[in-house]
């Protein structure tokens, strides 16, 4: 239920946002990597396209799929450094702009000049020897596609910012995911707001099965966890949550920490409620 983003700017954002509505969170900073296992094909675009169409022992439908959206980007960069274009209004496009730049700078066939990044003139962007670069799970047979293309591996050792979400109550997990969104692909954030949704039912089912009295907490958690998995039907289909007892006691240390529940001498007693 972490949300993980290797962009400073991304942390600070975000956090200023999550401050601005009030919602619980923690950041935790850890060293990282991200690396890219590949191979790569060097050489101009059309004779990119030429050594793909022999190469043998790969997924080509990808392959080419993948090369006709490079060609597409060099392409597209190139039409805006025609006639000159300022380079963070490039950039914000995407982090693929800044990969053809990259290479169009080290062809030497750009120039750049205050805040602005355009063709040199007589420029042969046709002749440029481009690194067409291709993830290894294409590859079926590695010695067959080591005639035509090199193994290429990139790592980047950056640091990795980690957004841990407290949220228990229904409305604030919902504002906390909106505002995600737009930081966060719809994929990671969704497993996330299922978790955080998921533990929030559980926590009421918690609340709700300590009822008014004091329980032994080992026996309480043991029956609890019996009980699970539980279905809950939605208006799409149903929600089923399961857990481990290690969660379980995580969760009840957690709703002591905002009391919720006092824990001692091995006893569980609730204090109130979620509202």
């Amino acid at each position: 239920m972490r949300l993980v983003t290797k962009s400073e700017k991304v942390k600070e954002r975000l956090s200023a946002e999550f401050r601005e509505k009030g919602v619980s969170f923690e950041v935790k900073t850890h060293a990282g990597s991200e690396s890219f296992i590949g191979y790569v094909i060097e050489g101009t675009l059309d004779g990119i396209k030429a050594a793909i169409e022999k190469m043998e022992g790969v997924d080509r439908d990808r392959l080419v799929e993948g090369y006709t959206s490079f060609k597409e980007s060099v392409e597209h960069v190139v039409e805006h450094l025609k006639g000159g274009e300022n380079v963070e209004a490039l950039l914000s496009e995407g982090p693929w702009v800044g990969e053809v730049l990259d290479q169009l700078m080290r062809a030497s066939v750009i120039e750049y000049s205050d805040g602005t990044v355009r063709l040199k003139d007589g420029a042969d962007v046709e002749g440029v020897k481009f690194q067409f670069k291709f993830p290894y799970d294409l590859v079926e047979n590695p010695e067959a596609v080591e005639k035509a293309a090199k193994q290429f591996v990139f790592t980047d050792l950056t640091m990795e910012y980690e957004f841990d979400i407290g949220e228990l109550d229904m409305g604030r997990i919902n504002e906390a995911v909106t505002i995600a969104g737009k930081y966060f692909e719809e994929g990671p954030l969704l497993r996330v707001y299922f978790g955080l949704i998921s533990r929030a039912i559980v926590a009421r089912e918690l609340l709700k099965a300590l009822g008014n009295g004091r329980v032994e907490a080992e026996r309480f958690v043991k029956l609890f966890t019996g009980a699970l998995p539980v279905e809950i039907p939605t208006e799409k289909g149903s929600l089923v949550i399961n857990s481990s007892r290690e969660f379980i006691w995580e969760l009840l240390r957690l709703l002591e920490r905002r009391g919720y529940v006092r824990i001692k001498g091995g006893t569980i007693r609730k204090l109130r409620d979620i509202d």
